[in-house]
C-alpha cells in the first residue's frame, strides 16, 4: 500500500527494499512538500508586507508577489504600495511644504525679515519626495531580503486555489503554489468614464506625487479626503486650485467637521464648485485643458480651461487580473471588494484577504498593517487575537488638519437615537502663528459624541486644529479603553495647548448656547 501511495504522488518513486521502510518518514515527506511555500502573499502593500514578514519570523516559508500596472499616464513605482509611493508618505511630505510656506507668511508677525512674496519651485520638492519614496522602496526589498522573504515582481493571477500564475518583464511564466495565500492588491482610483476626455487628459493621485513639474493651474474633480488634502497643499504652495463637488464633503466623516474644513479652506484660497459634476474634458491648441461642467443648483453649463485635470472620485479594488473565479473567491457584486469573515478568511477556506480589498473594512494603512500581522499570528503561532476595526482613529491632513475618533455626530445618531446623545462643543482661536493673520479664517473645534446615560461614555471624538493627529491619537486609548465624559473633564490640561480645550467641553448642542472660547 505504501508504494502505490508514494508511486500516486511521485511517479519517478523508485521502492526501496522493505526492511529499510521503518527508517523513513515516507508521508511526512510527500504531503509536506505539495505546496512550495507555506504562505503566498499578493501584494506589496502595507497590509501585505506586514503579514509575510510576521509569517517569517515563524520560521515559515513565504513569498510576496507585487507589481504596478502603470497609471493611464504611464505612471508607475516600486514596492510598498499606495500609502508609501503614492498615498500618505508622499501626501504628508508636501503637507508639510504648504504648512512650511504657511509659516514664511506668518514669521513677519513675530519679527522675521522675509522677502515677500516667498516662491516655491515644485521640480525641487518633487525631487526631494520622490528620493525619499525611492528609499523607502529599497528599504522594504532589504528588509524581505533579510527575513528570508521571496519577493516575485510579477503579475500573478490564479489558476486554481493553490496555484498562482504570472509572468516576467521578460515574458518568463512562473508558478506558485502556496498552502495559504492572503490577498493585499489595494485599490486604485477609479476614472469617471462617462466624461468624454476624462482617461485622456485627466490624472489621478498616482500620477500627481511623481510629476516632475508643476502641475500649474488644477482642477480636482471630488470631496474626498484625497481630494481636500491635495487641493490644500496645491493652495499652500501657491497654485490656483478649485475643488469641484458634487454633494456633500467628506463623506462618512462628521458632516459639522466637514463644512468647518471647506470653510477653512476657502478662507485660505482653495476655490470651490459646489453641486457642480464635469461633462467633458478637451485639450486646446495651447495644451491647457477646457473642462465643461454642470451647475445642480443653477442649472447651468460653464467652462473654464486648466493645466491639470485631476480625479478624485473614489476608489476601487485592485481585483479585474487575479482571476479570483478560478479559486473560487467570492466579491460583492456592486463594489468588487473581497467578502470576509472576521478571521480575515474568504468563501475559500485557506484564502485570506486584508486591507483595502476587503469588504467593510476601513481603507487605512495602520488596520491593514493590524490585521496583516494578527492573521500570520493566528496562522502560525497559535493565537485567536481578531482585529479589532472598532474606534480606529485616523486626520485628514487638510490645511487645518481634522483628526477623529469613533462615530461621528450622524453614525451615533443612527445607531442610538439623538435623545440618547449628548454633543458636547468648543469653538477656539488658538495661540498660533496664525491667529495674527486677519486674512484668514481660523475656527479650531472640539466635539465630543458621548451616549446621555449616566457613565455618559464617549462614543466619539473631533477635533479640527493643527496636528490633530497628534492630538487625536493619544486620547484615541482612552476611547478605546472607555473613557467617559467625567473622567475627561477630571483630566488636568497642559497649557497653553489646543488639546487642553478636550477638558473644558461644558456646551452641548442641545443647551443653544454659543460654544466660542473667549479667554483662556
Amino acid at each position: 500500500t505504501r508504494h502505490v501511495k508514494c508511486a500516486k504522488y511521485c511517479p519517478s518513486y523508485i521502492p526501496l527494499p522493505s526492511s529499510w521502510a521503518v527508517s523513513i518518514p515516507f508521508f511526512h515527506v510527500v504531503f509536506t512538500g505539495k505546496n512550495e511555500y507555506d504562505l503566498l502573499v499578493i501584494g506589496g502593500g502595507s497590509g501585505g508586507l506586514a503579514c509575510a514578514k510576521e509569517a517569517a519570523q515563524f520560521g515559515r516559508k513565504v513569498a510576496v508577489l507585487d507589481y504596478v500596472e502603470p497609471s493611464p499616464q504611464g505612471t508607475a513605482w516600486g514596492l510598498g504600495g499606495t500609502c508609501v509611493n503614492v498615498g500618505c508618505i508622499p501626501k504628508k511630505l508636501m503637507h508639510q511644504a504648504a504648512l512650511l510656506g504657511s509659516s514664511l507668511k506668518d514669521a513677519q508677525h513675530y519679527g522675521w525679515s522675509i522677502s515677500q512674496p516667498v516662491h516655491h519651485t515644485w521640480s525641487v520638492m518633487a525631487q526631494s519626495v520622490q528620493n525619499y519614496v525611492k528609499s523607502l522602496n529599497w528599504g522594504h526589498r532589504v528588509q524581505l531580503q533579510e527575513k528570508k522573504v521571496k519577493y516575485f515582481n510579477i503579475k500573478g493571477s490564479f489558476s486554481d486555489p493553490h496555484t498562482v500564475r504570472g509572468l516576467t518583464k521578460a515574458g518568463k511564466e512562473t508558478v506558485i503554489t502556496a498552502d495559504n495565500i492572503v490577498i493585499a492588491t489595494g485599490g486604485r482610483p477609479k476614472y469617471p468614464v462617462h466624461v468624454a476626455g476624462a482617461l485622456e487628459y485627466g490624472i489621478t493621485s498616482d500620477d500627481l506625487f511623481w510629476l516632475k513639474e508643476s502641475p500649474g493651474k488644477t482642477l480636482i474633480v471630488g470631496a474626498s479626503y484625497v481630494s481636500l488634502e491635495c487641493a490644500g497643499f496645491l493652495t499652500g504652495i501657491g497654485l490656483d486650485t478649485t475643488v469641484m463637488m458634487r454633494s456633500i464633503p467628506l463623506r462618512g466623516f462628521d458632516q459639522q467637521m466637514a463644512s468647518l474644513v471647506t470653510e477653512h479652506m476657502e478662507s485660505y484660497g482653495t476655490k470651490f464648485l459646489k453641486r457642480c459634476f464635469p461633462t467633458k474634458v478637451e485639450k486646446l491648441k495651447s495644451n491647457r485643458l477646457q473642462v465643461t461642467w454642470k451647475n445642480a443648483d443653477l442649472g447651468t453649463e460653464e467652462t473654464d480651461s486648466f493645466n491639470t485635470v485631476m480625479w478624485a472620485v473614489g476608489r476601487a479594488p485592485d481585483t479585474k487580473t487575479l482571476n479570483l473565479e478560478a479559486a473560487g473567491v467570492k466579491t460583492n457584486s456592486e463594489t468588487g471588494k473581497i467578502i470576509v469573515d472576521a478571521s480575515e478568511a474568504t468563501s475559500v477556506p485557506h484564502i485570506y484577504a486584508i486591507g483595502d480589498i476587503t469588504e467593510g473594512r476601513p481603507e487605512l494603512t495602520p488596520t491593514a498593517i493590524a490585521a496583516g500581522k494578527l492573521l500570520a499570528q493566528r496562522l502560525f503561532s497559535q493565537s485567536s487575537e481578531l482585529m479589532d476595526y472598532d474606534n480606529v482613529p485616523t486626520t485628514v491632513f487638510t490645511p487645518l488638519e481634522y483628526g477623529c475618533v469613533g462615530l461621528s455626530e450622524e453614525a451615533a445618531v443612527q445607531r442610538h437615537g439623538s435623545d440618547n446623545i449628548e454633543f458636547h462643543l468648543i469653538h477656539l482661536h488658538a495661540l498660533s502663528l496664525s491667529v495674527l493673520r486677519e486674512d484668514l479664517f481660523v475656527m479650531y473645534c472640539f466635539q465630543m459624541v458621548c451616549l446621555r446615560e449616566r457613565e455618559q461614555r464617549i462614543l466619539g471624538l473631533h477635533f479640527i486644529g493643527p496636528n490633530a493627529g497628534e492630538v487625536i491619537q493619544g486620547f484615541a486609548l482612552g476611547i478605546k479603553c472607555g473613557a467617559t465624559y467625567p473622567q475627561m473633564m477630571k483630566t488636568v490640561g497642559i497649557h497653553p495647548t489646543c488639546a487642553e480645550e478636550v477638558t473644558k467641553l461644558h456646551i452641548t448642542k442641545r443647551s443653544g448656547l454659543d460654544a466660542t472660547v473667549t479667554g483662556c
